[in-house]
């Protein structure tokens, strides 16, 4: 049975920084694309970063671009997300997912990932 298990979120002042950290259990890590997605009160969940099997191929959003960096760890199954230059709008709930897949390309949507972490909060005050 996969498991997701999320962390590092917390209270930040805009301009700060935060990493996000996600375990991965239950199944071959290196089989998976591994992303990061955000919810906000009264949104939907939206796709923020995904990283490929290998972590050769990354893919953000337009408004993290620049200022967050996804990346993962094979040898301990471990995806990160450092969030740099934190604004009061990246506030939510960050959740980790994974897609089984060993595509080049990164590629993640709400629809086609397989497993999801429990989220863990964020926010930025201004």
């Amino acid at each position: 049975q996969v498991q997701l298990v999320d962390s590092g979120g917390g209270l930040v002042q805009a301009g700060g920084s935060l990493r996000l950290s996600c375990v991965f259990s239950g199944r071959p890590f290196s089989t998976y694309t591994m992303g990061w997605f955000r919810q906000a009160p009264g949104k939907e969940r939206e796709f923020v970063a995904a990283v490929s099997w290998s972590g050769g191929g990354t893919n953000y959003a337009d408004s993290v671009k620049g200022r967050f960096t996804i990346s993962r760890d094979n040898a301990k199954n471990t995806v990160y997300l450092q969030m740099n230059s934190l604004k009061p709008e990246d506030t939510a709930v960050y959740y980790c997912a994974s897609r089984y897949s060993r595509a080049i390309i990164a590629t993640m949507s709400p629809t086609t990932v397989d497993y999801w972490g429990q989220g863990t909060q964020v926010t930025v005050s201004s």
